[in-house]
């Protein structure tokens, strides 16, 4: 059975038209690269859609994008620190689409006013992996003696001490 390990990936991004693209390919490259490639057209899309909406009503296009794999759950993230972009204004339509597509979503505020909004992606029952590998199997086919068990070789040690003899001293 195939184990997973865990992933993370960051990246910093000028949102511009040209570059939603640009953007939805590279984090499609790391999906597939982790093999989640049936997440890929979900995240695509969710990423895409936040892009163009802070695009379109961002003043401060600074993104940061962020992808955690786990196992079980991948957690997309995007955030900006523009303070004027208000999530429950400006991007409530995309945060609609976000909600439909997604099996879990939200938005929060940074410490500098700036706002996170991310959406995850769970493995289905078919596709969820251990991240804790197997334990091997033992190829030992015969015991290893207990070292109390092994005959031990006396080592010679120092010679006697001047004077005395191996006789008893006689």
């Amino acid at each position: 059975m195939k184990t997973a390990v865990p992933c993370y990936y960051h990246l910093d991004v000028e949102v511009g038209p040209e570059r939603v693209g640009q953007v939805s390919r590279i984090l499609a490259a790391h999906l597939r690269h982790w093999d989640l490639d049936n997440l890929v057209e979900p995240v695509r899309r969710g990423a895409e859609l936040l892009l163009r909406a802070i695009d379109a009503h961002a003043r401060n296009k600074h993104t940061s994008i962020e992808m955690w794999w786990n196992g079980q759950h991948l957690i997309t993230a995007l955030g900006g620190e523009d303070p004027d972009l208000r999530p429950e204004a400006d991007l409530r339509s995309c945060l609609a689409d976000i909600a439909a597509m997604s099996d879990g979503w939200g938005c929060c505020a940074t410490g500098t006013g700036g706002t996170i909004i991310w959406f995850s992606q769970r493995a289905r029952a078919g596709q969820r992996v251990p991240l804790v590998p197997l334990a091997p199997d033992s190829t030992l086919r015969t015991g290893l003696k207990v070292p109390r068990d092994q005959p031990v070789t006396v080592l010679a040690g120092p010679g006697p001490a001047h004077g005395a003899t191996l006789e008893g001293g006689r």
